[in-house]
């Protein structure tokens, strides 16, 4: 499990390096505003959240829990239902789509990025999972 919240977490933030360049760069011209700073928080987030996968993946790798795995997911959910609302919402003019039910998601995703870290803490409350040997179950 920890390889692929490892796995997970750098390609999200490979992403998010590439959408904080694209933002920067070619979006300057294309979108105005209001909508460059919805891009800017949708990518911060974004990134922000992909690095705590990787602290999730690298938890697991000295710490092991029932709660982190799910500390990791929600920061998925968070991300793809947050930032990519967001996302889209910055493009909502240029492409001309419907923005009545992107504005119900992105605060669902807030509440997967806040239930993100609050299990992440929970997960410290719990003992480690005991990892058997073959010859400790024999």
């Amino acid at each position: 499990m920890r390889k692929h919240f490892l796995r997970i977490g750098a390609a999200l933030m490979a992403l998010a390096v590439i959408a904080g360049a694209f933002g920067a760069h070619a979006l300057t011209g294309v979108l105005d505003e209001a909508h460059l700073k919805t891009y800017d928080t949708a990518n911060r987030y974004h990134f922000y959240h992909a690095l705590g996968m990787l602290l999730v993946g690298m938890l697991l790798y000295f710490r092991k829990t029932s709660l982190t795995p799910w500390a990791g997911w929600l920061f998925l959910g968070g991300i793809a239902l947050f930032s990519g609302s967001l996302y889209l919402l910055a493009f909502a003019s240029v492409f001309a789509l419907p923005t009545g039910l992107l504005g119900p998601i992105t605060p669902i995703g807030g509440v997967l990025f806040i239930a993100g870290w609050v299990v992440l803490a929970l997960s410290t409350l719990q003992d480690n999972e005991k990892r058997y040997r073959k010859s400790d179950t024999e």
